[in-house]
């Protein structure tokens, strides 16, 4: 999510005097190290790198602004003392402050959301808005389609903020409400919930269910317009995703038999 940003700035003329992102992690079933995508992007970019926040307070000459999207990890209040900052979240602040403000807007049924452009405070995203812009959640989109779309808005509002000047945040107006980071265990498909319910939780990616005592991921599903959910696209354990029929064959699973045992 914060490759787009970090290029879209540097094509916009802006001097990148540092990129933070997290250490290199184990990936892939070798188990090597590799960077963080925007780490990877940085150093294609021949930016500087570092993991440690607090060389951001090392520059010379120092820096004016920090961006930061999709960072994860709390900046504390001295580094924040010595720069100012501005993140690109992903939700109509202060609906869904925290971690996982696409995800619950979808659980939650929202018809909108959108991305602010907020000052970087102490507090959990309460920072002043300095932009926003609003997008509407189409019924079938899922997490991925909806996070591409926001990047993209998001993106666009943070390069035409900076050109203009931030000037003074609006503070933030309304109920807070907060978005937790989504449980493993809440993408279990609970089959007595409405369609509707159980069609926004497989929009998420990752929902699962169980066929004779093995897991069964759900990717694709479709809502009827009697209110009945239908089955489109699942992964079984150690194979790839297929269509629901080509499963149901090979399973030898017909209509009536449930799912989730």
């Amino acid at each position: 999510m914060a490759v787009p940003p970090l290029r879209a700035l540097v094509d916009a003329g802006h001097d990148v005097a540092l990129v933070v992102s997290r250490p290199d992690a184990r990936r892939g079933r070798g188990g090597a190290f590799s960077p963080s995508p925007v780490k990877a992007a940085a150093l294609e970019l021949g930016l500087p790198v570092t993991d440690v926040v607090d060389d951001v307070l090392g520059l010379d000459p120092p820096a004016e602004l920090g961006v930061v999207v999709a960072f994860g990890r709390i900046i504390r209040p001295h580094v924040l003392a010595g720069l100012p900052m501005v993140n690109l979240h992903f939700s109509l602040l202060p609906r869904w402050r925290g971690a996982a403000p696409v995800e619950r807007a979808i659980l939650a049924g929202d018809d909108v959301t959108g991305v602010c452009l907020m000052d970087v405070e102490e507090g959990l995203d309460t920072g002043g808005v300095h932009r926003r812009v609003e997008l509407v959640i189409g019924p079938d989109e899922t997490a991925d389609e909806l996070r591409t779309r926001l990047v993209a808005a998001g993106t666009e509002l943070l390069v035409e903020a900076l050109a203009d000047g931030l000037g003074a945040p609006e503070p933030q107006q309304g109920e807070a409400v907060y978005a937790a980071k989504v449980d493993p265990s809440e993408l279990q498909i609970d089959w007595s919930k409405p369609a509707v319910e159980v069609h926004r939780l497989v929009r998420l990616g990752g929902a699962w269910t169980t066929h004779a005592g093995r897991r069964l991921k759900v990717w694709r599903t479709a809502l009827g317009a009697d209110g009945t959910l239908e089955v489109l696209e699942v992964q079984p354990e150690g194979r790839g995703r297929m269509a629901f029929r080509e499963w149901a064959n090979g399973a030898r699973w017909s209509p009536g038999d449930p799912l989730g045992t």
